[in-house]
């Protein structure tokens, strides 16, 4: 049997229709929808993910700004400037940009945000409401993970889910979501002794560690689901994710016809495809080969 590969473009241009339906409801009633993103420095990959946040904010009737400030700023700066965001009443929603420059420390800045204006579900407030199963928001990739998800019809009761990569943007949210849907996870780490044994194991595998090409197709189960989280710049200048896409393409499915493939958030940043052969990869649905 052949593989399927998940194409989350598809899923994203069906989500963005409808959230457009809610937004021009909104805006029919003179609310304009607001969404604040602040970025600190010129780092190119987030420059590829603020571009496409924006844009998905025209595409949905969204009012959008952008707040560019230099990689030297200081704390005192950001966190000026989020207060004032949080008082706008015209702001609806913040997005801080991550990562931020070395000298920046992460968790002041994510806390100041007003958690009701938290767009990436990040301030604590929101992460301590997913970890009791009452999420308010939920943070973004993982979100978008879940939706990836459910294309498959792969029902994740009793499903084995393993997770490389621990981080408070990806690994660890999505492992609390994963849990919730009744899988059985395990959080792999750069401390993990033996992943490879922990990957073969994996019904579903969420790969984001920011390695590329780290995972191998020998630690890819036939027949798994493989969301590849990771993109890397590689040797040889091209864009790649955490999965080796080629090797992990021909561990398909024996029999079971939801087991799958890949490939990525909904960030919309580039893909690498392969040609003919399994297409460009550049987003969501579910695509028979």
């Amino acid at each position: 049997m052949t593989a399927l590969i998940i194409d989350g473009k598809q899923l994203a241009q069906k989500l963005r229709a409808e959230c457009k339906l809610r937004t021009d409801r909104l805006n029919a009633l003179g609310i304009a929808p607001g969404l604040a993103v602040v970025m600190v420095g010129d780092n190119p990959a987030s420059q590829v993910y603020v571009r496409n946040k924006i844009k998905g904010c025209h595409e949905t009737g969204i009012r959008s700004e952008e707040h560019i400030l230099d990689a030297d700023s200081s704390l005192a700066t950001v966190l000026t400037l989020i207060d004032r965001l949080n008082a706008d009443p015209a702001v609806h929603g913040i997005l801080v940009q991550l990562p931020l420059p070395p000298h920046l420390p992460t968790n002041p800045v994510i806390e100041r945000i007003a958690p009701e204006k938290d767009a990436d579900g990040l301030h604590p407030g929101n992460l301590g409401n997913l970890l009791t199963g009452h999420p308010r928001y939920l943070p973004c990739t993982p979100a978008g993970i879940m939706e990836m998800l459910k294309t498959t019809g792969l029902d994740l009761r009793g499903k084995e889910a393993v997770v490389i990569g621990r981080s408070n943007i990806v690994g660890k949210p999505i492992s609390l979501l994963l849990m919730q849907a009744g899988a059985t996870v395990t959080m792999c780490n750069s401390q993990t002794r033996d992943l490879a044994q922990h990957a073969r194991r994996a019904d579903v595998l969420i790969c984001a560690i920011g390695r590329p090409q780290a995972i191998g197709g020998e630690m890819v189960k036939a027949g798994a689901v493989v969301i590849d989280v990771g993109i890397n710049r590689g040797a040889d200048g091209k864009l790649v994710g955490d999965v080796d896409y080629g090797a992990a393409l021909q561990r398909r499915p024996h029999d079971h016809r939801h087991a799958a493939l890949q490939y990525r958030d909904c960030g919309g940043a580039p893909r690498r495809g392969d040609g003919r052969q399994i297409r460009r990869v550049e987003g969501r649905g579910l695509r028979r080969l």
